[in-house]
């Protein structure tokens, strides 16, 4: 359908339930979805949609959506689940403050967005997040085929179970990131929390700062290129690593195998009670000028 087609809303309000259920090729600008009504599942079953400038503060309003578009929209704490199972979404300059905004969608865009919303992202694949800040509980479980840059993320438990996912230019304040994650890189990123990566699968991180106590452990395939550390004791326990680290870290504790490079290393624990063989080389480079 050409452009000219679409059906044009204007500065209109809906409150009624499914009030453009299965609606196809509508614009909306300046339009409100609330009201006493308390509707929900506004365009649900909805295919190309276009909103710009529109407040949208009930239930669950874009399921199974397909080629969606938002504009400077402001998804309300009370829009609750507002986008699940959907495809084609691309969102600018949005926020997203309901619980469980983003579940279950497949190619989607977040550009200039910043999102409060707990669970955010869940089981979601081939996302792009560009210059967006999310404050979320559990951010992205399980999701897949992430690409961001300039993403600022605060909140606990991020990235459980991602796959194929690549991050660059990066702020994650974060407890417990990327557990369980499979074949991710980091590039250019700073990551501040306890627990980094433990029990991921190919988790590479380049040229990043990494901040908290027992990163890292249990780890397979990990990688660190050129990365920093800060309060990182008990490092590496139990993992398959080949890390370079420049300037010092505290200290690396039963590392399972590979090799540990840093300036200096406050202590190399090797416990007599480890439950792995510790094959690994730990390599002092201050140590080996002297």
């Amino acid at each position: 359908m050409e452009e000219s087609k679409y059906k044009v809303y204007n500065d209109q309000r809906f409150g009624e339930e499914r009030a453009l259920y299965g609606a196809q090729f509508v614009e909306l600008y300046n339009c409100k979805i609330d009201g006493e009504e308390d509707g929900e599942s506004f365009l649900k079953e909805s295919r190309r949609v276009k909103a710009f400038k529109c407040y949208f503060a009930l239930r669950y309003p874009l399921w199974h959506s397909h080629g969606v578009s938002l504009t400077l929209c402001n998804f309300t704490d009370t829009s609750r689940a507002a986008i699940w199972y959907s495809k084609s979404v691309y969102a600018k300059s949005c926020d997203f403050k309901g619980i469980k905004a983003l579940r279950e969608c497949s190619k989607v865009t977040l550009e200039s967005c910043r999102a409060v919303s707990q669970e955010f992202g869940w089981f979601s694949k081939h996302i792009t997040v560009k210059d967006t800040e999310i404050e979320s509980e559990y951010a992205f479980l399980g999701s897949k085929d992430i690409q961001a840059e300039g993403l600022t993320l605060t909140g606990k438990y991020s990235f459980q179970y991602a796959k194929k996912s690549d991050f660059t230019n990066c702020t994650f304040k974060t407890k417990d990131a990327f557990w369980h994650s499979r074949n991710v890189t980091v590039t250019d990123s700073v990551i501040d929390g306890e627990f980094l990566g433990w029990y991921s699968e190919n988790l590479t991180l380049i040229n990043c700062h990494i901040k908290g106590t027992q990163p890292l452990c249990y780890c397979r395939g990990l990688k660190l290129i050129n990365c920093t550390t800060e309060s990182c004791d008990r490092s590496f326990e139990y993992s398959d690593v080949d890390a370079g680290i420049k300037g010092d870290i505290v200290s690396v504790k039963n590392v399972r195998s590979g090799i540990v490079a840093a300036d200096s290393i406050g202590e190399i624990i090797i416990t007599d009670d480890s439950k792995v063989e510790t094959k690994a080389e730990i390599i002092e480079r201050s140590k080996m000028t002297q």
